[in-house]
């Protein structure tokens, strides 16, 4: 007997960032955090699940993942098999149309299209909500990749708590897109998880930032509601650089950003003197997205198009889906 499912997930960028983890088992955030859902980058996964199996095995864009490589998807799959009651193993087929661990957020898109394959395959019915804290605990940002558009990931304070959900934009979102130079898409040297735990535990501006995410959180809600973009610019931007001055701050100091990250911020301060706004923000990476109103993303394409490849600078809408069960 198989129990098959099939899902998609895209990938989500966050606005208002989260760094730092207060339970690093049940990846519970040291503060909220506010993402945009995007359409260009996203994950397909199918999960069969089957008595006779002996143990779990991942195929990922078509190759066989080694035991050591996938060990952490595997824990994953026990969360699973503990919360369905459930002993079968699985045969994971994923599909990454993002680039792995090059800071645009391939972790997110895995974890919730994985957590909603398996959803489908063992029949839970879970809600949203329920996905969503699934999800998060494969990582952190997947609890977000649940939902379409804008969503909020609430930290909580227990595994119940902490969940992301969707924030209403009265289609707003349709107006918006981002542009993401890829400036480098090898492997990070310091991983996300390695990065906010050293800066959290070292950094002197750590508490500087906790003590400013919640003001920020709300002047973004506030832009959103009151379709308010260079408001909205200028909070995303202000709390992106805040974040990597978290790690400056970490003893000893590192940073994700590269030459090419600088020259970046410099092409999107040069567009807004020109008239055309749009506000950038960085992940644990050094490549850079970049927020505009769809009416002006061509100017800033053309712009960054006169330093970098064209193969190295893409344009995404934001996507109003989210989980999507596919046949």
């Amino acid at each position: 007997m198989n129990n098959c499912g099939k899902a998609r997930a895209h990938t989500n960028i966050a606005l208002i960032k989260y760094w730092g983890k207060a339970d690093e088992d049940l990846i519970l955030p040291m503060n909220n955090s506010l993402s945009v859902t995007l359409d260009r980058f996203y994950t397909d996964t199918k999960v069969t699940f089957n008595p006779e199996y002996t143990k779990d095995t991942l195929i990922l864009n078509g190759e066989e993942v080694s035991d050591d490589e996938a060990n952490k998807i595997y824990r994953f799959m026990d969360l699973v098999r503990e919360r369905s009651q459930t002993s079968m193993y699985a045969y994971i087929e994923s599909i990454n149309y993002v680039p792995t661990a090059a800071g645009l957020a391939s972790s997110a898109s895995a974890y919730a299209a994985l957590s909603a394959a398996c959803n489908e395959a063992l029949q839970l019915n879970m809600s949203k909500k329920d996905l969503s804290r699934l999800a998060r605990r494969g990582s952190g940002s997947a609890s977000r990749s649940i939902f379409g558009g804008f969503a909020e990931w609430e930290k909580g304070h227990d595994d119940e708590t902490s969940y992301a959900h969707a924030i209403d934009a009265n289609d707003w979102e349709n107006e918006l897109s981002m542009v993401f130079v890829v400036i480098n898409d090898k492997s990070k040297k310091v991983s996300s998880r390695s990065g906010m735990s050293h800066t959290r535990q070292t950094s002197r501006f750590y508490q500087y930032w906790l003590d400013h995410v919640d003001e920020d959180i709300q002047s973004v809600k506030e832009a959103i509601n009151n379709k308010d973009f260079k408001h909205l610019g200028e909070v995303i931007e202000e709390n992106g650089l805040r974040m990597h001055a978290t790690n400056l701050g970490a003893q000893p100091p590192f940073t994700y950003l590269v030459p090419d990250s600088y020259l970046v911020m410099e092409i999107v301060h040069q567009c807004r003197e020109a008239g055309y706004p749009c506000y950038f923000t960085m992940d644990a990476g050094p490549n850079v997205k970049i927020l505009t109103e769809k009416k002006n993303q061509q100017y800033i394409l053309n712009a960054l198009l006169q330093h970098f490849k064209e193969e190295q600078v893409i344009a995404s809408d934001i996507t109003h889906t989210g989980i999507e069960i596919l046949e």
